[in-house]
């Protein structure tokens, strides 16, 4: 019998199943490397993404960076939390209304983004440059219809 891995080798795939099998392998990877960025860094790739997005954005609200994230604003919460008990966020409150407030970095927060080694964009951030810039765009568009794609199922359903 042959092993495992050469038996799924030998699996036919159509095209679906070649690109949601790499859909699959991109996804496992992601967790894989948030769980080990948590280890080493203290923070998640969700988290991560929360302390570049308020950083590149000082004094962004919590629902925009929800909708930024394509997360839902109890999630976000959540993030945020994490991040202001660990040091890195604080929020200010809105001078002309109290009731809202904004995100920014501490100085802490500043601190760890300035660190590369090992994060997820650093992984990106290599990726693109080893890309010529019209595989970039093609990516670019498939993904975003391939998002299109998926809300549009889950809508459907939800119906």
């Amino acid at each position: 019998m042959a092993a495992p891995a050469a038996r799924a080798a030998e699996i036919p795939l159509d095209d679906v199943l070649r690109f949601m099998r790499l859909i699959w392998a991109i996804d496992h990877e992601l967790e894989r490397v948030s769980k080990r960025m948590e280890t080493r860094l203290g923070l998640t790739i969700p988290q991560r993404m929360a302390l570049l997005l308020i950083g590149r954005s000082p004094g962004i609200l919590a629902s925009e960076l929800a909708e930024f994230l394509h997360l839902h604003r109890g999630t976000v919460s959540g993030i945020v939390r994490r991040l202001e008990a660990a040091g890195y966020v604080s929020r200010v409150v809105d001078p002309a209304d109290g009731r809202r407030a904004g995100l920014t970095l501490t100085v802490a927060g500043r601190g760890m983004n300035r660190r590369r080694a090992g994060t997820f964009e650093d992984a990106v951030r290599q990726l693109l440059a080893s890309l010529p810039a019209t595989d970039l765009e093609s990516a670019e568009r498939v993904l975003a219809r391939l998002g299109g794609e998926l809300r549009a199922t889950g809508d459907a359903a939800a119906h």
